[in-house]
């Protein structure tokens, strides 16, 4: 049986939530192998919403397994929180799993984490201040405290001690704030230890035995591939790789085990922060998609930018993920438009560009050139096959799907669960 990954084709808030819940009862276990409690998604089953930040979105099925993977920050006074709110709803969530390799995100990650961001000013990145940037710092700095550390407290004292000695210099001088206690870091850590033991587990080991077993492993990013590290429109992106590749590392299953790579893309663009944005709509257009599409942030509360599809972005995600597949979200919210506007390629420097230029200058200055496909008026909410939407919204997904370079195989007409169009199995 394959293993899946599925991700942000964009910058993030495509509804991967709503994917990986669709996905949820047909698989074994859900896996997040990135990122942490910056990034969000909200999945609507029946007439109840749940907004996840850190947990895997598989939780919310019965039959599924959800791990965290050693690639995942995790800040746990946010993982027992989003716990506590599931289990008052009655979802049960014993059988969570958290690898011990995984980075613990400390109160002083978090005090840097803002503090940093505020004194850079308006060259302030827009990160979400939760700490996760400076836990990733003391991972790649070898200064990082793991889940396993826990249970250690000799180790931890050493860790975390370590890790101030440079942290309160930067605080105290630079900052002008107080230096940080770590008997008093220490202490609070303490705290999460026995309570997260249950959870506690070697997913490295248990995912590959799973996948000899012919389970249906399903690894879910965070954020979106224009937010990678590597790959995205730095610096204006997260701290870790929510791309194809980073369900790897994220996770410890190889490559070869990966069958499909699924990504998630928006019927229009959005994006949450700083940096560049070629199809950004500062006009009523952009902000009807924000008001219909109820574009804010899960995670950071914050309007998200919006703009029209951009295909070089969907052909440049195609290319970097290995995609096979689309699932193509938020149809129903361009219902009522006359004209809808594609970017099909861009204006640099008075000169027509196809794809995606390695140069963040050049595409700060690219300019979308647009081609404009006819609207649709119809109602498109309780479409269940393909054959079942307007003409010209058939045309629109066909458009899309032949510049982006990968077949759309589901379509999100609404919100609910049961609003998809399923047009290819995921799992064939």
């Amino acid at each position: 049986m394959p293993a899946l990954v599925l991700l942000g084709a964009q910058w993030g808030d495509e509804g991967k939530g709503k994917a990986t819940d669709l996905l949820g009862g047909s698989v074994d276990y859900v896996v997040r192998y990135q990122g942490g409690n910056n990034a969000g998604h909200t999945v609507v089953v029946g007439d109840q919403k749940y907004a996840l930040h850190l947990l895997p979105s598989g939780i919310l099925s019965p039959g599924c397994t959800p791990v965290i993977g050693n690639g995942v920050v995790i800040d746990p006074s946010v993982l027992f929180s989003e716990l506590n709110g599931l289990n008052e709803r009655g979802v049960d969530t014993s059988k969570l799993l958290i690898s011990g390799n995984a980075h613990i995100i400390t109160p002083y990650n978090v005090t840097v984490d803002k503090v940093t961001e505020r004194f850079l000013g308006k060259r302030k990145i827009g990160t979400t201040g939760r700490g996760i940037g400076p836990t990733y710092a003391d991972k790649i700095n070898r200064v990082g405290i793991r889940v396993q550390d826990l249970y250690d407290e000799s180790i931890l004292t050493q860790k975390v001690e370590a890790a101030l000695d440079g942290k309160n210099q930067l605080l105290t001088k630079v900052f002008n704030r107080r230096a940080i206690e770590a008997g008093q870091v220490v202490e609070e850590l303490l705290t999460y230890a026995e309570r997260l033991r249950p959870y506690v587990a070697d997913t490295v080991l248990l995912l590959n035995k799973a996948l000899d077993d012919d389970k249906v492993v399903l690894f879910e990013g965070g954020q979106g591939t224009l937010l990678d590290i590597d790959h995205g429109t730095y610096p204006f992106v997260t701290s870790s790789n929510p791309t194809a590749g980073g369900a790897c590392t994220g996770s410890g299953v190889g490559p070869t085990k990966i069958s499909r790579v699924i990504g998630i893309l928006k019927a229009y663009t959005t994006r949450v922060g700083a940096g560049p944005f070629p199809t950004e709509l500062l006009d009523e257009d952009g902000e009807a998609l924000r008001r219909i599409g109820g574009e804010r942030g899960v995670t950071t509360g914050r309007d998200r930018r919006c703009g029209w599809f951009d295909a070089p972005i969907a052909r440049y995600a195609t290319r970097v993920n290995g995609l096979t597949d689309f699932f193509l979200t938020k149809l129903d919210v361009l219902t009522g438009w006359d004209e809808i506007p594609v970017c099909v390629a861009y204006e640099i420097d008075g000169k027509r560009v196809e794809e995606l230029p390695y140069s963040q200058t050049d595409f700060h200055h690219a300019k979308p050139i647009y081609e404009n496909l006819p609207g649709w008026s119809e109602d498109i909410t309780k479409a269940k096959t393909f054959a079942d939407l307007p003409k010209n919204a058939q045309a629109y997904v066909k458009a899309l799907e032949d510049m982006s370079g990968a077949p759309i195989s589901a379509i999100g007409v609404g919100p609910g669960r049961d609003e998809t169009i399923e047009i290819n199995s995921f799992l064939r």
